[in-house]
């Protein structure tokens, strides 16, 4: 008896509620974590240089040579393989097959092949196979034969050495190629749309028709910048192609697995290394820097090669004129139904509607939005200030802007209803003490009320941003893209531009993971960029959490 009464005033007590709320808050970190880990592996492995194998594999009575990348080993039920065409033993209930990345999607016509184990013989991995990463058709393995210069085979000791010398001068042309033609001539073509615009809209003024002198020579000052930057653009052009022609000028010999010699242009190449001859440091540091190349270069190849940067750009941009517009409307709206609104049926019906616009499906906000602020405002907005650019749209179409009012909407509830509470836990007694003083109403709402529940108020913003940042399907209809040309930030005036279409991680990963054509090499980077994304609301998060931890530790004394 003496034992069942302590076990009921040990339940009584409430002990075991808190072990048991520990041991959960413990087995879902330890699930985050670990499914944390799992992205990290899957993502993360694809940059480290693989070493190539070089073998031979049979088939049937025939062999052939193959080169490539071990990417995973599987065991498979033999009568999958026989459902394919493949001749087994009756006694063989499962195989082993290796999936081998070869590469030489323009030759073969597959970067990805299953092979089964058994057909492999004679493997090998030499340290003269190069994997040469290309600008398109994915990476190139095998040896090399050569190198030209204007269509004649150079001749040299090193063949690798010198390719390499080589290739660092054309990379540094291409760099500057690349920038005379995205900056300075992208630059001059801005500016000549504008012109465009700007003359175009002369033209529709209804005074434009009776021809006055005034209207001619605004024309010929558009004519005359016109032609000025016409001038420049030629110009850059031709600067560009000169670079170009002078890297056209090199290319290597390759010898692939199937023993023929593939010549490609050193314009095409982004790098050459050799795996199997590379050691634990130079395998680090090329690790770092294809990392880097990730986060800090522009997809290619349909998004399955490249990098990311201007999905990182956009989502942070997004997130971050989404919070400027949110909290202050959020906050506003708080204040009003807490401190000005006379609580009654009224202002709880209200509560009720701001509490279910929070379980509202994503979705039909995304329709709400392209309903509403793209084809309603946005078209008023062309009809009335932009009639120069129809029929082409300037505000009515999905972007920049419209995705973040959007969002905006989407997270205003969770921002009134941190900010309210907030408000309320805040003594009537200080407002008493402030308005005893002497305080209008208004101040001490700005002076005292506000500060205090100013930690409340960030943390409304970080869950907005935490939600905010995560969201697709309203942005698919609102904004985002598949690949944007330019970013919305730029060195043209202004400089930020709220009409452009962007780029999100979020779509970015249901893209690559599930309108890609190779879907072997976009599964790492579905795993690399999901991480990413992650990463991107965790630093948003920590950001917000540091000012509002600063903002609750000088206002302590006064919550005393």
């Amino acid at each position: 008896m003496k034992i069942f009464s302590k076990l009921i005033s040990w339940f009584d007590s409430g002990e075991p509620w808190v072990w048991l709320n520990a041991a959960a808050v413990s087995v879902s970190m330890l699930m985050v974590f670990g499914l944390l880990a799992l992205i990290a592996y899957n993502g993360l492995g694809q940059f480290w240089p693989a070493d190539l194998m070089e073998a031979e594999l049979m088939d049937g009575d025939r062999s052939s040579l193959l080169i490539g990348e071990v990417r995973e080993t599987e065991t498979v039920l033999a009568q999958q393989i026989r459902d394919a065409g493949v001749q087994l033993p009756e006694d063989v209930q499962s195989v082993q097959r290796i999936l081998l990345k070869q590469g030489n999607r323009d030759i073969y016509g597959l970067d990805f092949r299953w092979v089964l184990e058994r057909d492999v013989i004679n493997q090998s991995y030499p340290e003269d196979l190069v994997a040469i990463e290309r600008r398109e058709w994915g990476n190139l393995y095998g040896r090399l034969a050569g190198i030209k210069k204007n269509g004649q085979t150079i001749q040299t000791d090193d063949l690798y050495n010198e390719m390499q010398i080589r290739l660092e001068k054309v990379l540094k042309l291409y760099q500057l190629a690349k920038n005379i033609s995205a900056n300075e001539i992208g630059a001059i073509n801005y500016k000549l749309e504008k012109l465009r615009l700007k003359k175009k809209k002369l033209q529709l003024d209804d005074n434009f028709l009776l021809a006055n002198a005034s209207y001619t020579k605004k024309l010929a000052v558009i004519e005359e910048q016109r032609q000025s930057l016409h001038q420049a653009f030629i110009q850059l052009q031709a600067k560009a192609e000169k670079l170009y022609d002078k890297m056209a000028s090199d290319s290597i010999l390759v010898r692939i697995a199937s023993g023929q010699t593939i010549e490609v242009p050193l314009e095409k190449i982004i790098q050459v290394i050799k795996p199997n001859a590379m050691g634990v440091v130079q395998k680090l540091s090329h690790y770092f820097h294809q990392m880097w190349a990730f986060v800090s270069e522009d997809p290619r190849e349909a998004n399955t090669e490249g990098g990311i940067f201007p999905a990182i750009f956009g989502t942070v941009l997004m997130v971050i004129i989404m919070s400027i517009m949110v909290t202050p409307l959020g906050v506003i709206t708080a204040i009003y139904l807490r401190e000005y609104a006379t609580q009654g049926v009224m202002v709880r019906i209200i509560r009720i509607a701001v509490n279910n616009l929070a379980g509202v499906p994503s979705i039909v906000y995304g329709i709400f939005g392209l309903g509403f602020f793209v084809y309603f405002l946005g078209g008023s907005i062309d009809d009335l200030f932009y009639p120069e650019a129809s029929p082409a749209p300037v505000y009515g179409t999905p972007g920049l802007l419209w995705a973040s009012i959007t969002l905006a909407l989407l997270t205003l509830p969770v921002v009134i209803v941190t900010t309210e509470e907030g408000l309320a836990r805040i003594p009537s007694s200080i407002r008493e003490a402030s308005l005893a003083l002497g305080a209008t109403k208004i101040e001490t709402l700005w002076h005292t009320v506000l500060p205090m529940a100013s930690p409340a108020m960030i943390t409304g913003v970080i869950l907005a941003v935490a939600r905010a940042a995560g969201e697709v399907a309203p942005l698919m209809l609102v904004g985002v893209v598949k690949l944007a040309p330019t970013l919305a930030l730029d060195g043209n005036y202004p400089f930020l531009h709220l009409d452009r279409k962007f780029m999100h991680l979020g779509f970015h990963i249901y893209d690559v993971g599930f309108q890609s054509p190779n879907v072997e090499a976009a599964r790492p980077l579905v795993y690399a960029t999901a991480l990413l994304l992650v990463l991107v609301i965790i630093m948003l998060n920590l950001t917000a959490i540091v000012i509002r931890n600063r903002l609750r530790e000088k206002y302590k004394g006064l919550e005393q």
